[in-house]
């Protein structure tokens, strides 16, 4: 065997190991949430969508995957929004003390999770704030601004100044140039930090549970059917949200990432 074709077997064998790895646990998760029994262990007794029938009848399950999807959606928003606003200020103005505000506006992605939790709940009820989905979505934005802010930042190359500086020439106020110049040019990374940001959200445990009270999101209620033991549901609905992550990611690939590589 020639040394090429040895390194390519191995290149190939580390490569298939890889991601039998990472994928291994999502077809198990897969395959066992249509177990044809109580139990989502080996072996497989069978095809049955009764587990899947069991999630959309389950009213708390239900409640939750839509609790999920609002926090997410909003806090991914107001965090994308924040991130650029401060991208955008700290790429474009020279302000005082700018390499002191970017770390600290990163500085919470070094932090835990848990801490932070901690002391929003600490804070909140300084306040008297009742926990609700409201205060889990000020969380969610604590966690993800770094994040959006990190990515749009990084895309803010100097090559976009004199297509600004074009429109501002033409009449465009500041206002303007931000809403129909620069953050078109900046979709693709938009899209990216949104995207992040809800999937982060999507699937955050601590900072959900520390800060909500009676409305739950999907881990939470998920973490309450697994105290009481395995439950098939529990791989039902996590087959559900892998679906439609996966549904997701393949539109975004087609439709937008895939417009900007040909443009």
């Amino acid at each position: 065997m020639s040394r090429n074709r040895f390194h390519s077997l191995v290149a190939g064998t580390y490569a298939a190991l890889i991601f039998a790895f990472i994928f291994l646990p999502v077809i198990v998760l897969v395959l066992f949430s249509f177990q044809d029994g109580r139990l989502p262990v080996p072996p497989f007794n069978g095809f049955s969508l009764q587990w899947y029938q069991a999630v959309f009848a389950d009213r708390k399950l239900m409640a939750a995957l839509l609790h999920s999807f609002l926090v997410a959606s909003v806090s991914s928003f107001v965090a994308c929004l924040l991130g650029f606003l401060a991208a955008y200020a700290l790429a474009r103005f020279k302000l005082p003390g700018a390499v002191w505000q970017r770390g600290l506006l990163i500085a919470p992605m070094t932090v835990s999770y848990l801490i932070i939790a901690l002391g929003l709940l600490t804070v909140l009820n300084a306040f008297g704030v009742a926990l609700s989905l409201w205060t889990v979505g000020i969380g969610h934005v604590v966690i993800n601004l770094p994040l959006c802010f990190a990515i749009i930042y990084s895309s803010m190359g100097d090559h976009h100044i004199n297509i600004e500086r074009a429109a501002r020439d033409l009449g465009a106020s500041d206002i303007k140039v931000m809403a129909l110049v620069t953050a078109p040019m900046l979709l693709p990374s938009l899209f990216a930090s949104f995207f992040l940001s809800m999937t982060f959200s999507w699937d955050e445990f601590i900072i959900a549970f520390l800060l909500s009270r009676f409305d739950v999101t999907l881990p939470v209620e998920i973490w309450s059917l697994l105290r009481s033991g395995l439950n098939p549901k529990t791989n039902a609905i996590g087959s559900l949200v892998f679906l439609v992550s996966v549904t997701v990611l393949i539109v975004l690939e087609l439709f937008l990432f895939g417009r900007t590589k040909k443009s």
